[in-house]
């Protein structure tokens, strides 16, 4: 599914040892990056997030350790910010004027910030119900805002159909490599903060995917550089039940997924019907012995409203649906009390302050 790269052992060790300790951004893994002229970065300050010990949430469900890997902090408040700053880098890089993105909210903010930072146009196509903090940073960051009304998936249609034409860089998931090699980040992160190791578990919020598939492309190559082991996390997918066609087609044993029609979700990141790297993900989750779990609406509010009191992080949503997730798969002991879990927080419960209003 991905490509083996193989180096010497003694280049794989000086790669390891010169990671850029002045980089405080996901910058410092830039010698496995696709980025030779360091120079060129287009970067707000993205990655390096924190991993923050759960004992609260451990104790509460009878585990001894269990993270939470926060990317809130993260330039724009969300983990799309990783991926943005590299293809915005590579499309600079490559000569690109004009970039365009289909967003479901983040990667759209994201996109507004690193081409704003980059001096290029950025079109932005968004449902038309997006949620308000989404809209508003876009347009003040200078972005031209399309609304549309349909999901994700419509406002993908438009951007191929008028890619051509206008001469923008499409940025849509997965139809350019630089997104998921930024999300790859997520995974190195990872390994150096658990001292180049991997958890047993990884729960992650689901709906275009690049995060998993960018972890996992990491993993791999981490694996044939010789800076992990042999031993791979469980990766689990965690999606909204009004929208978890990644879920359905896990436990039917398909290997792509079925387009999930009237698709609705508080969770906007998570209201994706669609995923064009649904068949990688699906392999990932097999190839992992990992699983797929759908949360409703009203659990990942209540287990979002559970992180916030209990660790005092104001997370998102689909950042409470893993905490639903994990819940889930303790009662049904696909997780055991030994298992070393990582929960992701993929945004700010700031985007979503609409739906916390009032509590």
């Amino acid at each position: 599914m991905f490509a083996k790269y193989t180096f010497s052992e003694s280049r794989n060790q000086n790669i390891l040892k010169n990671l850029d300790d002045s980089s405080n951004s996901m910058w410092r893994y830039s010698q496995v990056l696709p980025v030779n002229n360091t120079g060129e970065i287009v970067s707000l300050g993205e990655g390096l997030t924190p991993l923050i010990e759960s004992r609260k949430i451990a104790r509460l469900l009878g585990h001894d350790r269990v993270w939470i890997k926060d990317e809130s902090s993260n330039p724009t408040g969300s983990f799309k910010a990783r991926g943005l700053s590299l293809a915005v880098t590579m499309a600079k890089l490559l000569g690109a004027k004009k970039l365009a993105i289909p967003s479901a909210g983040n990667a759209g903010g994201a996109l507004a910030a690193y081409a704003a930072r980059a001096g290029l146009e950025a079109n932005i196509f968004l449902p038309r119900d997006v949620p308000l903090a989404n809209r508003v940073e876009c347009q003040q960051l200078g972005a031209k805002v399309t609304l549309i009304d349909g999901l994700i998936n419509d406002c993908g249609r438009l951007v191929a159909e008028k890619s051509k034409k206008e001469q923008w860089f499409d940025l849509s998931t997965l139809k350019e490599p630089y997104r998921i090699e930024g999300k790859k980040t997520l995974g190195l992160e990872l390994a150096e903060q658990l001292g180049w190791r991997l958890p047993d578990v990884i729960i992650y919020p689901t709906g275009g995917g690049t995060g998993l598939i960018g972890m996992w492309k990491a993993f791999l190559e981490m694996q044939n550089l010789g800076w992990i082991g042999p031993k791979l996390p469980r990766m689990v997918s965690v999606q909204a039940e009004g929208c978890a066609p990644i879920v359905d087609a896990f436990n039917r044993k398909l290997s792509q997924s079925v387009t999930w029609n009237n698709a609705r979700t508080c969770a906007s990141g998570l209201r994706v019907p669609h995923a064009i790297g649904d068949f990688i993900m699906l392999e990932i989750l097999k190839v992992s012995k990992g699983t797929a779990v759908a949360a409703s609406d009203d659990e990942m509010m209540r287990d979002a409203r559970t992180i916030m009191e209990l660790e005092g992080l104001f997370v998102c949503p689909e950042g409470g649906a893993t905490l639903t997730a994990f819940k889930k798969l303790v009662e049904s002991r696909f997780i055991d009390p030994e298992d070393e879990v990582v929960l992701f927080n993929t945004g700010s419960g700031l985007k979503y302050l609409h739906l916390f209003e009032g509590d």
